[in-house]
């Protein structure tokens, strides 16, 4: 598979990224640092799309039917050289299906999600899932 998005900036402002029919505004600036995201939010976004797309996916393979998920996800950014160094997320799958296999699910999101292979091969990730019931 392949993959192309377009991005631009403008000087002392902000800058944003066109992927499909999709555009996302991301600040570059001091003055957008508290209302856009910036650039390792993004990256952490990217992250999170990836186990939520997986739960979609492993929710067919699985055989099982959730509600809805939510995940949150911290890092700890070292200095120098810049890099993320560890990530932390809690994935909670709300769910009142008996069938749904937590260790099962995490050990596929962690086998098979691109984004998450990719960034595991440079830092390392601690994550938990939990199972939410009404």
């Amino acid at each position: 598979m392949k993959y192309s998005i377009k991005a631009s900036s403008s000087s002392k402002n902000n800058a944003s990224i066109n992927i499909k029919q999709s555009k996302i505004t991301f600040g570059i600036t001091p003055e957008t640092a508290d209302t856009l995201a910036n650039p390792a939010e993004l990256f952490l976004g990217s992250f999170s799309a990836c186990i939520l797309k997986n739960v979609e996916r492993f929710s067919i393979l699985m055989n099982f039917e959730y509600e809805k998920a939510e995940i949150v996800v911290n890092a700890t950014r070292l200095e120098k050289p810049p890099r993320m160094d560890e990530i932390i997320y809690e994935l909670s799958v709300y769910s009142e299906d008996d069938s749904l296999n937590i260790d099962l699910l995490k050990k596929n999101i962690e086998k098979f999600g691109t984004i998450f292979n990719t960034v595991q091969s440079s830092c390392s990730i601690v994550g938990e899932i939990k199972k939410i019931t009404k």
